[in-house]
Order: structure tokens, then C-alpha cells, then sequence
């Protein structure tokens, strides 16, 4: 008994309950009846039997949900569920014509279903109310709880996402709430919580709750199944829409930020241009006494930041972007778009950074690959150049460093280059011969490794090994090992033009390489015998 008042006050209640919720959620009241209904009507059809046809239709008077079911008046019924005889209508009072279509209530509250079956004991087993009434009433119930809770939180998330879409890839200010599992932070954003993983928290940075925080909105997700708003503290661009709202001249767009990189809690570097001739980008940036950089560093808890003139020369960019080292000399290889940076011994630390980081941040931001190489070894290894250039017959001392000087720095460069650019070194001689004795001379230097392997005896590494293929060079291997090919047993394996593409060697040479390699794997033990 007390379950059936309870039941009966919980449906009473429902009108009130969906006021309340449309009120507190902001949703649409009519949207979430119509949630109700279509809620009843799949648990009437689960229930009954979906050929019946059966309409849920909300009562804003009684604050419950009435369903009816329909159907058509015949003379001899082939569908019970759909059609009822003339004979049977006629009997229970109803004035009926052939092809009308009626429609009955279906009592599936206990309270008015007792109603009914006692007005009309057989009308009600006609409409099943006896039967399914019971199983009904608690399908029903949790159907639409359930179909509702899925509604709110589906227009919940509609709403939050309308409400912040426009402030992806902002900056977005919060209060720090709680941490979650795996030192997740939850923050308040106002309308809704945002979530700041673990991996987008700067490492010496700590929160407690209650803490304002401001963070870069990373990500809205409307498809989500947790938190739809993604922050950031670790992004390159938080400092980048930091200095936005610091630097009124990022704002106008008259000093544009070019480039970031950041390893967040240790040091950024920004790379800026004016579009301005009077501006100066960098001045704008750093601000009157510092004042605009130090906000951001403060923002940062003392992230150091390098501001960088973008330039529209790579090597000049790269320059200013390894600062605070000196660089002597550029050497650019567009090829592989990498260059080397020749700097003095005494700065050589300095241009490296600790632990690497200086020449990685001015890689990010650069966009090339960058070597950093202090001027005694850059002098050592110009003569090792010039001294294996002198191994070709026809090269002299004079000749292998006017080679050098005109970019030449290893045999297999030799061997590629077109007649054309041999002939435009003096005193060199024909060029066909050029190239053939350059590639007599790769084959007898690795002949010499074979023979040092034989010497050596025991176990060669694997460095060792990628020398003995036919046609390799010390900058070849070097190449391919920084190219993911660190064994001749995956350069025999890999497609020549995958090695082609990820090395930007042509695929004429890495073809021969792969062959090479499937060649020494096959008589390896007779090479080194």
C-alpha cells in the first residue's frame, strides 16, 4: 500500500518535478514533456507489444502522463491489437461506424486502473489493464527516469557547449575546486567545470583549492563522455595568448607572434615581426622596464621567456633564435633542411643549453633541424672532409678544398652531382670520370673496413655492420640511423621508398642501399670471413 501511494504522490509530483528542473537546468519545459512522453510510450511498447498503436500525451492538469491506444472499428478483426469488432464496440456503449477509429485510455496507475476494472471488469481485460498494469507501472517509471536524466545531461551539454565554443583557444580565468584521480584538476569556470589533466599542468607548478587560476582553453568536445572543457597550462600557446592580452600591439595585429616552442616550467621562446616599420616587435613585447614580460613570466611562476626578431632569412632566424650563444658560421642543407652552427669553444654550452634545451626550443621555433658544433671540432671535421675527398685519384689538396668551399663534403655528393656543377669547378676535369672514381673510392674505403672488421674479429655494433654494406658512407649511415635505420636488417626489410622519403634520398640511391643491404646480409659471413 505504501508503495502504491508512493508511486501515485511520485507521478503527482512529475509536473512539478520537470518545473524544477527546466528552471534550474535553463532547459525548455516543453522539450523535456515531450521527453516524458516519448519515454511512456517506449515502455508502453515494451510492454504491450509494439504493433499496438499507442499515443502518450502529457496532462498538465493531473501532472501525469495519460496513454491511450487506437483502434479500428471492423467487422470481423484480423489484428487484435489494432482492430476491434463492431459487435464488441456496440456492446460496451460506444458509438461506432465500420472504419472508424477509436481510441481508449489505458489505466496504468493502480489507483485509476482499480477505477476502471470495477466500472467494467471485461473492458479492462480487453485493454490488458489486469494483465500488464503492474509491469507497466514500474517500466515505466524507471524508463522515463532514466530517458529524462539522458535528456538533461544531453541539453546540459548543449548548452555548455554553445555557451564556450566561441572560447576555444582562449584564455579562460577559474577557481581551482578539487583533484581527481591521477592529480586531475577540476576547476570552477562559473556555468560549468573544466578539466586540467595531469599532462597539461606545468610539473613545478601547485594548486589547492580555492586558488584562481587562469588556463588555455585546449579543447571543447560536445561528444565527450567527461568533462567537455579541456584546459591547458602547459600549451605554447598560453604564452602566446598571455602576451596577447599583456601587448596591445598583438591585440591590433600590428606585432604578430610568428612561432612559440615551450617546455612549460623551464623556459619559452616567442618569435615576433611587426607589420609596423616604426614598431619595434621585440620593445613592444619586452614593454617599458620590462613591465609587459615580467607579467607573463609572473603569470608563469618564473618560466623564463626568449624574444626572438623573426626574419624572413632561415639562417638569420636560427641565429637569433639560439641566442644567447654567438654563431660564426651557418651551414644550411636545404635538402634535409637542416643547418650546422659553428659557435666558439667557450660558448659551445651556452648555445646547447642545459641539458639540450636551448637548441631544441630554437629547433620548435625555427622549424629545422640544427647541429651545434664548436669551432675546433667544425675545423676537424673540415679537414676529415678535405682528406677524404683527396682519396679520389684525380683530387689534389687545392682541388678537395675548393670543393669543400663550394659545398662539397662527402664522396657520395660526388657521385650525385650533375655535370653542371662538376664543370663549374676549375681544374677538376671531366666530370663522368670525376664521379666514377668517386664511387671506386666509396667501394675501396669500405674494403678497408672489411678488412679492419676481419682484423678486429668478435662482435661488430651495429654501426659497424651499416659500414660494410656496399655503397654506404659515414654520412649516409648517419643519415639513416637518425632516420629510424639503425640495422642493415631494417634497411633490407624496409620499402625503398619509404627509406627514400624519410631520408630525402633519392630513391636511385636507396634502392642500391636496400639492395646493398639484402646483399651483405646474405653473405655476411663470407665478407668477413
Amino acid at each position: 500500500m505504501a508503495t502504491q501511494q508512493q508511486s501515485a504522490q511520485d507521478e503527482l509530483n512529475l509536473l512539478a518535478a520537470i518545473d524544477m528542473v527546466a528552471r534550474e537546468k535553463g532547459l525548455e519545459k516543453d522539450r523535456l514533456v515531450r521527453t516524458v512522453e516519448e519515454a511512456i510510450l517506449k515502455a508502453a511498447q515494451s510492454v504491450f507489444g509494439a504493433g499496438r498503436e499507442l499515443e502518450a500525451r502529457f496532462n498538465g492538469e493531473t501532472g501525469q502522463v495519460d496513454l491511450f491506444q487506437y483502434m479500428v472499428v471492423v467487422d470481423d478483426p484480423s489484428d487484435d491489437e489494432r482492430e476491434i469488432a463492431l459487435e464488441d464496440a456496440q456492446k460496451f456503449g460506444l458509438e461506432a461506424e465500420l472504419g472508424e477509429e477509436l481510441g481508449f485510455q489505458i489505466f496504468w496507475h493502480p489507483k485509476d486502473a482499480k477505477k476502471a476494472m470495477a466500472q467494467d471488469k471485461e473492458f479492462g481485460d480487453l485493454l490488458m489493464v489486469k494483465q500488464a498494469r503492474s509491469q507497466f507501472g514500474r517500466i515505466a517509471a524507471q524508463t522515463a527516469k532514466q530517458v529524462l536524466i539522458q535528456r538533461v545531461r544531453d541539453d546540459e551539454r548543449d548548452l555548455i557547449f554553445n555557451e564556450y565554443k566561441d572560447k576555444k583557444h582562449e584564455l579562460i580565468k577559474g577557481v581551482v575546486r578539487r583533484f581527481e584521480k591521477g592529480n586531475n584538476l577540476v576547476v570552477d569556470l562559473g556555468k560549468t567545470e573544466g578539466f586540467l589533466p595531469y599532462r597539461e599542468q606545468t610539473p613545478r607548478e601547485t594548486w589547492r583549492p580555492g586558488d584562481r587560476i587562469t588556463a588555455f582553453v585546449k579543447d571543447i568536445d560536445r561528444e565527450a563522455r567527461g568533462p567537455q572543457v579541456i584546459l591547458s597550462r602547459a600549451s605554447e600557446r598560453l604564452v602566446e595568448k598571455l602576451f596577447e592580452a599583456e601587448v596591445p600591439e598583438i591585440y591590433e595585429g600590428i606585432v604578430k607572434i610568428v612561432s612559440a616552442a615551450r617546455e612549460a616550467g623551464a623556459r619559452s621562446k616567442i618569435a615576433v615581426a611587426s607589420r609596423d616599420a616604426d614598431v619595434d616587435p621585440v620593445g613592444a613585447c619586452v614593454g617599458m622596464k620590462g613591465a609587459r614580460v615580467q607579467a607573463v613570466v609572473q603569470e608563469l611562476r618564473g618560466e623564463k621567456i626568449d624574444i626572438v626578431l623573426w626574419d624572413r632569412d632561415p639562417a638569420r632566424f636560427v641565429c637569433a633564435a639560439i641566442q644567447p650563444a654567438e654563431v660564426n658560421k651557418v651551414i644550411v642543407d636545404e635538402a634535409d633542411h637542416r643547418m650546422e652552427l659553428v659557435v666558439p669553444d667557450e660558448k659551445l654550452s651556452l648555445a646547447i643549453g642545459r641539458k639540450g634545451q636551448n637548441v631544441r626550443l630554437a629547433a620548435q621555433l625555427t622549424g629545422w633541424k640544427l647541429d651545434i658544433i664548436s669551432e675546433s671540432k667544425f675545423r676537424q671535421m673540415e679537414e676529415d672532409a678535405i682528406h677524404t675527398l683527396q682519396q679520389v685519384p684525380s683530387i689534389d689538396e687545392a682541388n678537395a678544398r675548393n670543393l669543400y668551399r663550394m659545398g662539397f663534403r662527402a664522396l657520395e655528393e660526388l657521385v650525385e652531382a650533375s655535370d653542371e656543377e662538376i664543370a663549374g669547378i676549375p681544374g677538376l676535369g671531366e666530370a663522368q670520370k670525376v664521379r666514377e672514381e668517386a664511387e671506386a673510392t666509396i667501394e675501396r674505403l669500405r674494403q678497408v673496413r672489411i678488412t679492419s672488421a676481419r682484423e678486429k674479429g668478435g662482435e661488430l655494433t651495429e654501426r659497424d655492420r651499416m659500414l660494410l654494406v656496399r655503397g654506404m658512407t659515414e654520412r649516409t649511415a648517419q643519415l639513416l640511423e637518425e632516420s629510424g635505420f639503425k640495422t642493415v636488417n631494417e634497411l633490407a626489410r624496409e620499402e625503398e621508398d619509404r627509406v627514400a622519403s624519410r631520408t630525402g634520398l633519392g630513391i636511385k640511391k636507396a634502392r642500391a642501399l636496400k639492395s646493398g643491404a639484402a646483399e651483405f646480409l646474405q653473405n655476411e659471413a663470407r665478407i668477413l670471413g
